[in-house]
């Protein structure tokens, strides 16, 4: 692959063997268990953020993390599926975890109540996972006290008790223990349920107990392993058919002919004993090819194994390639994976080194960039510095603000212009430091103009007492329909009479839409803007309260019934009823957040209005929406589902009459 010959090694993950694997493990689990693809330690060394993008797509409806800064990096990534950190959650990460939407593992009850307090102070009711320790030793509650802890917890108003789980001790493996950690298990479930504590999900097989132990699967699965193509033990290998996703290649830079008696590397542990072709390569012990291969291991080189010559070097390591005569400097070397049918195995290195194969995957080629495989071609290439997170969330704002900006600088190749463009970006994007990024899926913005009906009058002026004649205005309906993440309960829709209040609403975060009146126009928003509809997921939201306040006019929405839904994807829609001159022949919708997919409609028969034309502004790398025109009807834009929008996007709509 000419795209690899810029690095001295990479690693190759095959997106098409994964999603092989996911289709094995939806056959084996079957449709109604929900599995969750383990992405923890940078999902095996394999690239968290793309498999976590790739298992999302294959089904997965969790993620599995180990702590709270892993959960993160998928969040700024802008991965906003469900995201349960396996390990006990620490009081330290509480403020990430509620900040971020994370779902912590509770294992005691001083986390949990700790955890109620800065929950209830959020506003929120936060989705919770509580391990049982059936026989680990490791997480979780211990099983004689699960039952009273799990009571104490679901008490606890700002906590939902959303899965509770337990994790097998050898599950790679046919044993007596499994079955009493089950049963273990089993009985707490079975005691839950006689107090009325019913748990949605319940969860305990991970890749061995997927394939060990089918009677096992509860609710949802935990595959982390199998996923990537390995077998947890020789024992499960006729239970699945699964194919390997990684591979680990590097290329020769050097080869030499050295004489008889030649020391070769540190210590002089290898010593020729004929004539020795020997090739250089650039990988060692800290690209994660292990110390202990040192003098034992082997490489592919034109589809032929050669051994490694004296110890493995931090940065290289030498290869005998004195029965491959033809070897050359370039030449590709693989260190784990298929060449022209020979194969080297995760499980092949770990025999050599004494490890297993899940130790190998997390530390091999850790150094490297990831080469992403669809259909055998370079789909997409992430540079290790990707992997790079640095946990003190404020050193680490300062320091990706710091290179982004210079990035910005080096690309417009001028510090002036790369500043204007990084600080126009960001402040369109946060705002302040602590707004959190918000996203959008498959935006739909309608707008119906429409005549008055001839008996109709419009109320002008300040007082409710002056009318205008009904010709001078259009009604307008719109219609925003959106997908995203709901955090809070009761939120506010916003009507501006003027910039400044619009700022303000900008600012608030329980503000869900927000709306400009025209100037000029005479408009009274508690007269003349009316929210005719709030739904949630098809279902209607109750208007609660209108008011005036300094930022503008207020419609407050809510229920209790949301609580249920926060943190989670749900389908928003607004419909606003609102007036226009006919002499303000324009209108505008804008964009304000990153969106992905979108169609935007502007439907305007039986009005008079003709020679209707848009002037489009749309940033991303699709600018230019597909228009439909239907002649003194209407005229509707269309970006597909995958194309992303940034702000400030949108479309201003002009006609005449």
């Amino acid at each position: 692959m000419k795209e690899n010959l810029k690095y001295r090694s990479w690693v190759e993950v095959d997106l098409g063997h994964f999603a092989a694997n996911w289709a094995e493990m939806k056959r084996l689990v079957g449709p109604d268990v929900k599995i969750m693809q383990v992405v923890k330690a940078d999902a095996y060394g394999h690239g968290a953020i793309e498999i976590s993008n790739a298992a999302l797509k294959n089904g997965a409806s969790f993620l599995g993390v180990a702590n709270a800064d892993e959960g993160v990096q998928l969040r700024v990534s802008g991965i906003t599926a469900p995201v349960l950190i396996l390990s006990p959650a620490t009081g330290s990460e509480i403020g990430q975890i509620i900040k971020y939407n994370l779902t912590p593992s509770v294992s005691d009850l001083e986390f949990a109540r700790e955890f109620q307090k800065k929950a209830h102070k959020a506003g929120i009711r936060a989705p919770i996972h509580v391990e049982v320790d059936t026989g680990m030793g490791r997480g979780g509650t211990i099983q004689t006290e699960a039952c009273q802890t799990i009571r104490e917890i679901a008490s606890l108003p700002n906590l939902n008790i959303e899965g509770i789980f337990t994790h097998f001790s050898e599950s790679e493996i046919l044993s007596y223990y499994n079955d009493l950690q089950w049963n273990v298990f089993r009985e707490i479930l079975g005691q839950l349920e006689a107090g009325r504590i019913r748990i949605p999900i319940r969860h305990i097989s991970n890749s061995g107990g997927i394939l060990n132990y089918p009677d096992y699967h509860l609710d949802m699965v935990r595959p982390g392993i199998i996923s990537y193509g390995i077998y947890p033990s020789p024992e499960t290998r006729g239970r699945a058919s699964l194919d390997p996703v990684m591979s680990f290649k590097t290329r020769v830079v050097l080869v030499k002919e050295f004489p008889e008696g030649y020391g070769i590397g540190y210590g002089r542990t290898f010593i020729t004993r004929r004539p020795t072709r020997i090739a250089t390569i650039p990988v060692g012990y800290g690209d994660g090819f292990g110390w202990m291969l040192s003098n034992q291991g082997e490489a592919l080189i034109r589809g032929k194994k050669v051994p490694i010559a004296g110890r493995i070097s931090m940065d290289m390591c030498t290869l005998d390639i004195s029965k491959i005569p033809g070897c050359e400097v370039g030449d590709e070397v693989v260190l784990m994976g298929e060449q022209d049918g020979e194969r080297i195995t995760a499980d092949d290195i770990a025999a050599k080194t004494r490890s297993i194969h899940y130790e190998i995957l997390c530390a091999l080629g850790k150094r490297a960039p990831r080469i992403f495989l669809h259909e055998g071609q370079a789909d997409l290439v992430e540079p290790s510095l990707r992997r790079i997170y640095i946990p003190d969330e404020e050193k680490s704002i300062s320091r990706i603000d710091s290179i982004i900006r210079h990035c910005f600088q080096t690309r417009a190749r001028n510090e002036e212009l790369g500043n204007a463009i990084y600080y126009e970006m960001f402040e369109t994007l946060f705002g302040k430091e602590d707004r959190q990024l918000e996203l959008r899926d498959d935006f739909r913005y309608h707008i119906r103009v429409s005549a008055f009906s001839p008996e109709e009058s419009v109320p002008d002026g300040d007082t409710m007492r002056r009318h205008v004649p009904v010709q001078d205005y259009f009604q307008v309906t719109t219609r925003v329909e959106y997908t995203k993440a709901i955090r809070n309960p009761v939120f506010m829709i916003g009507c501006a009479l003027d910039n400044e209040q619009l700022a303000a609403f900008f600012e608030d975060p329980r503000c869900e839409y927000r709306w400009l009146l025209n100037p000029g126009e005479g408009l009274i928003p508690e007269r003349d803007f009316r929210v005719n509809r709030v739904r949630i997921d098809g279902e209607e939201v109750p208007l609660i309260r209108m008011e005036n306040t300094k930022r503008g006019y207020e419609v407050w929405c809510g229920s209790k019934e949301l609580r249920k839904k926060l943190t989670r994807q749900v389908r928003v829609e607004i419909e606003i009823e609102t007036k226009q001159r006919k002499s303000n022949r324009l209108f505008s919708a804008y964009l304000v957040y990153p969106t992905r997919g979108m169609e935007i409609s502007f439907q305007y028969g039986g009005t008079g209005i003709k020679n209707v034309r848009e002037v489009g502004f749309f940033s991303g790398k699709h600018p230019y929406p597909e228009t439909t025109r239907k002649e003194g009807e209407s005229i509707t834009l269309r970006l597909g589902n995958n194309a992303w929008i940034f702000p400030t996007s949108g479309v201003t709509f002009l006609w005449d009459l």
